[in-house]
């Protein structure tokens, strides 16, 4: 027999989740649409949701004439440091503090947890100055050097990953004769491929949407990533809208496409580390 209440309640969730879908996508489909459109049409009423025609030169005026090619490069440059250097730290520490026992490792895992309510402009001062005098201002170093010293987050992502799996495994591998560096890269490395995809896109996210850090550290333009770019081609009163909206698809388009192909790993790591709620 059908429960009609059953159904009706369902029918109901899901059509508030559609809506709700509906509402989030609403505006990446008005930026898309936007980004095809010609200057006369970007400003008619009533608005247009699919253009005609599509004007892809707004796409080849951004990349080209604005050198986002350039800045495309650059940004990709420093994902690609950020992300070797937050993988291996955040593994490397997230492993001793879950494996090893030593004096103070509970004090120093709370110590670290509480930088995670710092917020970042309480160091922004100190470390721009700190930059300064190493005469790291102007180039990528202030970028990229900080994910190789680990990240309150990343460690702890990683580390709760790592409590979850059996100990067994670490006393065995012992047994055999295999030594930390070897247990870690041959057998725990392999097993945190979930934890280390969620990680990778949460660093790849914060990496390519910086804003303030190239912001404060960068004054030549040909080392500007995209979001710089994209906000001084704001600042220009020569573009149009449909220009930044073509600019504001480049930067968006690469996070929407990594999350696509990591999105059944980044739910399992985020699942299995305990950060669901």
């Amino acid at each position: 027999m059908i429960n009609y209440r059953k159904v009706i309640a369902h029918g109901l969730i899901y059509l508030v989740l559609g809506i709700g879908a509906i509402a989030m996508a609403f505006p990446f489909i008005w930026m898309l649409s936007t980004s095809l459109k010609t200057l006369g049409a970007v400003s008619k009423l009533p608005p247009e949701i699919i253009p005609r025609p599509f004007n892809w030169d707004n796409y080849v005026t951004v990349w080209n004439k604005v050198s986002f090619g350039r800045y495309t490069l650059n940004s990709f440059l420093i994902v690609v440091v950020d992300l070797a250097g937050t993988l291996i730290s955040c593994s490397l520490v997230a492993f001793g503090l879950a494996m090893f026992q030593f004096k103070l490792r509970n004090l120093i895992y709370l110590v670290m947890l509480g930088t995670l309510m710092l917020p970042s402009q309480v160091t922004m001062i100190p470390s721009y100055f700190i930059w300064k005098e190493l005469g790291g201002l102007d180039t990528y170093y202030p970028l990229i050097v900080p994910s190789f010293l680990g990240g309150a987050f990343g460690i702890f992502l990683m580390h709760q990953f790592l409590k979850s799996l059996p100990k067994e495994l670490y006393e065995s591998a012992v047994i055999d004769g295999c030594r930390p560096p070897g247990i870690f890269w041959r057998i725990y490395l392999p097993l945190c491929r979930p934890a280390l995809s969620a990680l990778g896109v949460f660093t790849f996210m914060s990496a390519w949407n910086n804003t303030v850090g190239p912001l404060i550290y960068l004054q030549s333009k040909e080392l500007y990533t995209l979001p710089l770019a994209l906000l001084y081609l704001k600042s220009d009163t020569d573009i149009n809208t449909a220009l930044l909206m073509a600019g504001a698809m480049i930067v968006t388009l690469p996070v929407v496409i990594i999350y696509l192909i990591a999105q059944k790993q980044f739910v399992q790591g985020i699942a299995s580390t305990g950060l669901k709620g």
